[in-house]
């Protein structure tokens, strides 16, 4: 087969000078040139690619309302703040501070991995990492050091991040059915009472001497007739 290709090579070199007076080297050197000049020219005069296609026009996002200043609120005043309604800013509260946390809605929204902290003050929840509704509470009390740290870090994090609203309004306790006072309301209460004098006693009136005289005369003057009288 050797022989063959070899024989072919020989018959194409004598055709190439036959036909175009050119060795076979001069020959290629030309085809090569010419095929060169033919990509550069056609991509000249070429027309601009294509465009390419147009992606499908997705909705904008509308913008998010600027943060509404609540003050303090109660804490089922703040549940309305859940998410639920979509009008609503969405809140959050640590220790008593909320939060507008509405552009992480994906997060604290409805559906979201921490929806059940929404409209809640969830320290607690926070501080322990825990899901469960016992924990959903801004009651801290009995938490180890390695849990206030983790929320201490929580609230760091919101307070760079988030935009602070109000306040949870604290309640006071009700043992047996009466308000529990605080030691100042103790205080303006004894205060608005009035303060009751003992009684004092009674001093004996002071008997002058002339009164003595005339009692000892009315008894010498009685005494005579009493006499009589007996007689």
């Amino acid at each position: 087969m050797a022989v063959a290709v070899a024989e072919l090579w020989e018959t194409l070199k004598q055709a190439i000078v036959a036909y175009t007076g050119l060795s076979p080297a001069a020959f290629f050197t030309a085809v090569a040139v010419a095929a060169a000049l033919y990509h550069v020219v056609s991509g000249i005069f070429a027309g601009p690619p294509p465009p390419p296609p147009r992606p499908r026009d997705e909705p904008e996002a509308e913008p998010l309302p600027p943060p509404v200043q609540l003050g303090e609120v109660s804490e089922e005043e703040l549940r309305q703040y859940d998410g639920s309604d979509p009008k609503k800013p969405l809140l959050m509260a640590i220790k008593g501070q909320i939060y507008d946390v509405t552009q992480s809605r994906m997060f604290y929204g409805p559906g979201g991995p921490y929806a059940l902290f929404a409209g809640k003050d969830a320290s607690r929840a926070l501080a322990k990492m825990s899901f469960e509704p016992q924990d959903l509470t801004g009651d801290i009390s009995g938490l180890g050091p390695f849990e206030l740290d983790a929320l201490q870090d929580w609230e760091y994090k919101f307070m760079g991040k988030y935009v602070k609203v109000g306040t949870v309004k604290k309640t006071v306790p009700v043992e047996d059915g009466n308000p529990s006072t605080s030691p100042e309301t103790t205080e303006t209460a004894a205060a608005a009472e009035p303060v009751k004098t003992p009684a004092t006693e009674e001093k004996p009136r002071e008997v002058s001497s002339e009164e003595v005289k005339e009692k000892e005369a009315a008894v010498a003057a009685a005494a005579p007739d009493e006499g009589a009288k007996e007689s």
